[in-house]
């Protein structure tokens, strides 16, 4: 379904001013209200309510005329409804707090000359990275929440920070700060140090900075290899085959479009863009959505029958699975792994600075989507296919990557040739 929203602009009359208020720009969707100063103020005898237009060849009290304003209200809505239209495809609903991300990122925070000091800030600075590297490369929703945490880290750690302030020193510290203030496991610390480190060396090329500190930078953090989540071979068929309860019967289509990333190694991104008219002669033909990868993936029977089972079945834009939003799916996954009892421990070891940490799981509590491609992988190289062929199914093109799944199938191929050894 559409993510519909609406933009209204208005004159902010609860301000204190007088005779020369606000315009703002008032955002509305899924029963949520969002308003956005301007940063332009006008005389309401010269606004137009009915086209939420400054009324034309008129100025206000700064000499800012109609048009320039005018100008700046359709470039913000514009900007709305391009931020709405990558939620949309991201099938995302955002919180209000995602909708001002994304516009903050992409324009900052507006001041008044007046107010603005003669040196640009750090975090000045940082959005206009944003911006420059975000919307200029069509970054999703989710990455520009990612670097709106890292801005509210960075912002937490020193809100006067300077671009030249960050020697080994100084960065030593914010990984310190990172660790003991924010409680954040090794792995965590590690990419925030690689966002700031990116946002740095922009700076630099920029010409804004000539500190290069962080080019040699590289703390030493204690960390484990993260567990890979998958299904062994028995657990697959078992969820495949599990008859689910009348009274859970949503879980069904949840099951089934994460039973055919586990037998065609898609990821979620690219399960839900699967066109009927991508499949031709018992074979996928796509482009992957993360790495625009040409990938040709032979159907097998298992995947045959999921499409089979909804071939009948229209749904909109000629997809050929119903495939719900990520989230949601992540939240039917886990409650359906607990419902078929996929309660196998898994352990968890992190360090947080050299705190060594362990927190166990039952498998179910893990499952997500990313488990589906990686149950494929894994499946396919504990029965023997070589890793050259799955990689042109999966669209890996560094056998490195290959590796921990290797490792995997090689440990469940001699667990399961062990139970030779328990008859």
């Amino acid at each position: 379904m559409a993510l519909k929203h609406k933009i209204y602009f208005d004159l902010n009359k609860r301000s204190t001013a007088v005779d020369n208020l606000p315009i703002r720009m008032r955002i509305t969707y899924s029963g949520k209200r969002l308003d956005i100063s301007m940063g332009y103020n006008i005389d309401p005898s010269k606004w137009d309510s009915e086209a939420q237009r400054v009324t034309p060849n008129c100025i206000n009290k700064y000499k800012q005329t109609s048009m320039e304003i005018n100008k700046h209200l359709l470039e913000r809505e514009s900007a709305i409804d391009k931020i709405f239209t990558r939620f949309e495809l991201d099938n995302i609903t955002p919180t209000m707090e995602d909708v001002k991300t994304a516009y903050y990122a992409m324009f900052g925070t507006k001041q008044s000359e007046a107010d603005r000091p003669i040196e640009i800030t750090f975090f000045e600075r940082f959005d206009e990275f944003v911006k420059d590297k975000g919307y200029n490369n069509d970054w999703t929703p989710a990455t520009l929440t990612k670097f709106h945490a890292v801005r509210s880290h960075l912002l937490a750690f020193d809100k006067n920070i300077t671009l030249d302030a960050f020697n080994e020193e100084r960065l030593m510290a914010y990984v310190k700060f990172l660790q003991i203030s924010k409680g954040m496991r090794n792995i965590t610390v590690s990419k925030q140090i690689g966002f700031l480190k990116w946002f740095l060396r922009w700076a630099n090329a920029k010409g804004y900075t000539s500190q290069i500190a962080y080019a040699s930078f590289r703390p030493k953090l204690k960390s484990v290899d993260k567990e890979i989540i998958f299904l062994n071979w028995d657990e697959l068929m078992h969820l495949h085959n599990f008859e689910i309860p009348e009274s859970k019967q949503y879980l069904a289509r949840v099951r089934d479009v994460f039973c055919f990333c586990c037998f065609t190694s898609l990821r979620y991104s690219d399960a839900y863009n699967l066109k009927r008219s991508d499949i031709k002669n018992g074979t996928i033909h796509i482009t992957t959505i993360k790495t625009d990868d040409k990938l040709q993936i032979q159907l097998n029977k298992y995947s045959s029958a999921i499409l089979d089972k909804y071939k009948d079945i229209r749904f909109k834009g000629d997809k050929a699975l119903p495939v719900i939003s990520n989230q949601k799916m992540n939240e039917y996954l886990k409650e359906l792994g607990k419902l078929a009892e996929l309660n196998d421990p898994i352990s968890e070891i992190y360090f947080v600075g050299n705190e060594r940490k362990e927190t166990v799981y039952p498998k179910y509590a893990l499952l997500g989507t990313h488990a589906g491609r990686r149950t494929f992988i894994c499946n396919a190289l504990a029965m023997n296919i070589p890793a050259q062929v799955v990689m042109q199914w999966t669209g890996h093109s560094d056998y490195k990557a290959m590796q921990p799944y290797i490792a995997v199938a090689e440990k469940t191929k001699a667990e399961a040739m062990d139970k030779f050894n328990q008859k």
